[in-house]
């Protein structure tokens, strides 16, 4: 019962979907009108037209031609009909999926980094291009064969009631066996398709996340431990998915045994109305039992199209419960009503009685207090897992706080906007991001409008304008996914480049000469110096030798601040930061 409401859940939400399309829907329809009229009308022409052939020598060939003539108009706007319909349910159909990818990509965009972190980037991905692929070929199945199916089904009935309504009678109480057939096996392939749409869900992150990480698998020598993993995926997804299409597969041979029981009342009923026409109270000729055996063919047919658009509905019905849970994900806490835009920010930051935790059994941040003054510089040490990573996400509200202030410039951060937030910080991150495009276009991600000057002056500042006027195309040069070819240390000095372009008021620096080799990192600490003149700057490092110049030193441990001051008054305090200190220079 659980499965079936969820499942009529999905089903309302489609018809809602398809709500703003119901126009074109109205049209296709009519269209499928006119397409079954075209293949219904020929048959009783044909009836008609045979039974001026009496004999040899007693042909009507003028009738036959005005028949003909007749038969041959309603085939070809019959034709025209159904390729107008195809248009149109493909226009309906893909219009549609723009919809449900545009929404989704932008709920992406709306999501808590929580979900992202918990979830793999390679399901996501799956949900929003291969489920989404396998909802559009069932909807547009259904568009292009269950309307003219169902109106086939309906008009066939009517006409055989109108020409024998005997043969009619045996017709329709044969062909609830045919539904029954049908509705039984669709009612079972749901969960089965639900199931297979998942794990290709988990096979293509797993194929994600080695193929983004294919270097530390050969690395490491994983490959065969890789591939058995790939290999247990790729034989649960066989096993599911033979197992929901044998299934699904029982519907057609079952609805033909069914139709072929259907013929044969037709025509067996025909033949003793011929045979005995006393008996039975209806009686037509040859020529009437040709367009009646012809009408059951068509009658019968649309239920084995029928019976597969039901099947595939049941995956894409699956696929877009997928979708849908994708979409349904609660989105981070909006922006607070009337909230303001951050302006001509100084950069005064305070910590007042913070308490964070990812998960409420495993307490991290508890009392955090913290007070920057504009232009100066933050450096928070510490052991892995201390808290310092999260305090830069809570400082850009990537993760909003349980309970305590946040403030910048007296503004409690929750009652700003988070855009005119994150525009006040220029963020370089440890691990780097480049995008698909040229190198002048992630330099100006943070400020497209940024002259050709300005660009150059701050790949010189940052020392990376040697480097890129060595690739083919200087700053024209077309980098791939992540950086492409680019060794870590570039990326990340075009990541730096990026921030001191934008030359924002505020600065957040988490490992950011990680990867740069010595000789470098002192050029990038000098540009960093200038950079960092007049604006508050939270530094995130390892190496300490980086951060002597810190006018604060806040040393964290369990997500609490356990020393604060200066390098050197943590040196004369002797006490933790002093001991790390020295671990990192000792012999």
């Amino acid at each position: 019962m659980k499965k079936a409401g969820a499942q009529s859940q999905v089903i309302k939400r489609i018809f809602r979907q398809l709500k703003k399309y119901t126009p074109l829907i109205l049209l296709s329809l009519l269209l499928a009108v006119a397409t079954v009229a075209g293949n219904l009308l020929p048959p009783v022409l044909f009836g008609e037209a045979i039974d001026y052939i009496i004999g040899a020598g007693k042909v009507d060939f003028d009738k036959l031609f005005y028949y003909f003539v007749i038969i041959g108009g309603i085939v070809g706007a019959s034709v025209v009909a159904q390729w107008l319909m195809g248009v149109i349910n493909n226009r309906i159909v893909y219009g549609v999926i723009r919809d449900i990818r545009a929404q989704a990509f932008a709920h992406i965009q709306n999501l808590p980094l929580k979900y992202i972190d918990s979830h793999s980037y390679g399901d996501v991905v799956s949900r929003c291009i291969a489920d989404v692929d396998q909802f559009a070929d069932g909807l547009l199945m259904g568009f292009t064969q269950l309307f003219t199916g169902v109106i086939t089904i309906i008009a066939t009935l009517v006409i055989m009631f109108i020409f024998n309504w005997i043969i009619a009678l045996a017709v329709f109480f044969i062909t609830p066996l045919s539904l029954f057939v049908a509705k039984f096996i669709a009612s079972r392939t749901y969960s089965m398709f639900k199931k297979t749409t998942k794990i290709r869900g988990e096979q293509t992150a797993f194929i994600e996340e080695m193929t983004g990480n294919l270097k530390v698998v050969q690395a490491f020598g994983r490959e065969d431990e890789n591939q058995q993993k790939f290999d247990g995926l790729n034989d649960e997804l066989t096993k599911a998915s033979l197992s929901s299409i044998f299934f699904s597969s029982l519907t057609n041979p079952t609805t033909r045994f069914v139709n072929a029981v259907v013929y044969a009342a037709v025509a067996l009923a025909g033949a003793l109305t011929i045979i005995y026409p006393s008996v039975l109270p209806v009686t037509f000729g040859v020529g009437k039992l040709t367009t009646l055996l012809s009408y059951s063919n068509q009658y019968t047919k649309p239920f084995n199209e029928i019976s597969g658009v039901v099947t595939e509905f049941q995956n894409a019905i699956a696929c877009a419960g997928r979708i849908y849970e994708l979409i349904d994900q609660p989105a981070q806490i909006p922006d607070a009503e009337g909230a303001k835009e951050l302006e001509n920010v100084q950069g005064d930051v305070q910590f007042d009685g913070v308490y964070f935790s990812y998960e409420e059994d495993k307490p991290l941040i508890q009392n955090l207090n913290i007070s920057a003054k504009a232009g100066q510089r933050i450096a928070i040490v510490g052991p892995t897992g201390c808290g310092k990573t999260t305090l830069i996400n809570l400082l850009m509200r990537f993760y909003d706080v349980q309970s305590g202030e946040i403030r910048v410039d007296g503004n409690v951060v929750t009652e700003v906007t988070r855009k005119s937030l994150r525009q006040s910080y220029g963020m370089v991150l440890q691990d780097t991001w480049l995008k698909s495009g040229t190198v002048r276009d992630n330099i100006k991600i943070g400020k497209p409008d940024a002259t050709e000057e300005e660009v150059i002056a701050a790949a010189k500042a940052t020392h990376s304008h040697k480097f890129i006027m060595q690739m083919k195309d200087g700053y024209d040069t077309v980098i791939g996914e992540d950086g492409g070819n680019l060794s870590q240390g570039q990326k990340q000095l075009l990541c730096i480049t990026r921030i001191m372009l934008c030359l924002p008021p505020m600065l957040i620096l988490d490992e950011a000469t990680s990867s740069i080799d010595t000789r470098t990192e002192m050029k990038i600490q000098q540009a960093f110096a200038k950079l960092m003149e007049g604006r508050t700057s939270f530094i995130v490092a390892h190496r300490l030798s980086t951060i002597k110049e810190a006018d604060l030193i806040l040393v964290m441990q369990n997500g609490n601040i356990i020393e604060q001051g200066t390098h050197a008054q943590l040196i004369a305090s002797g006490g933790f930061y002093k001991n790390l200190y020295n671990s990192q220079f000792s012999h």
